[in-house]
């Protein structure tokens, strides 16, 4: 019997109610997911929950994504990590693909987009194994 793996999300973001709606919708999808309120409850969680894909907010009171981003491909570079910030710009956007995040989104998020972009995420972990 094969046994597939289940798609493992990791959401981190100091936006307590926002982290926690788009957890519940992507648990609605099936997608088992846990909540990091802070880079470093998130850097935390990498080494119990072993996420396929990281959405991490840019902007942090603690520590700023791009550091926690640096850090999480040290701790475990398959981790995707897409980017999502509401205060952003282009020079952090190109910043964080040249530190290896998969993507960089815009809040506000259209779900379906982000659904999309979880999926490609998630398909080029996959392949690289």
């Amino acid at each position: 019997m094969v046994r597939i793996k289940k798609l493992k999300v990791l959401i981190v973001d100091n936006e307590m109610e926002f982290a926690s709606t788009l957890a519940e919708r992507l648990r609605l999808r099936k997608i088992e997911t846990e909540t990091a309120f802070s880079g470093q409850e998130g850097l935390a969680a990498v080494s119990v929950f072993h996420p396929d894909v990281m959405i991490l907010d840019l902007r942090m009171p603690d520590m700023g994504g791009l550091d926690v981003l640096a850090q999480v491909k040290v701790l475990d570079p398959a981790i995707e990590v897409i980017l999502l910030t509401g205060h952003g710009s282009f020079e952090d956007g190109i910043s964080g693909m040249e530190l290896g995040a998969f993507d960089y989104l815009v809040k506000p998020i259209d779900l379906v987009l982000l659904m999309e972009k979880i999926a490609e995420a998630y398909q080029k972990k996959s392949l690289r194994k």
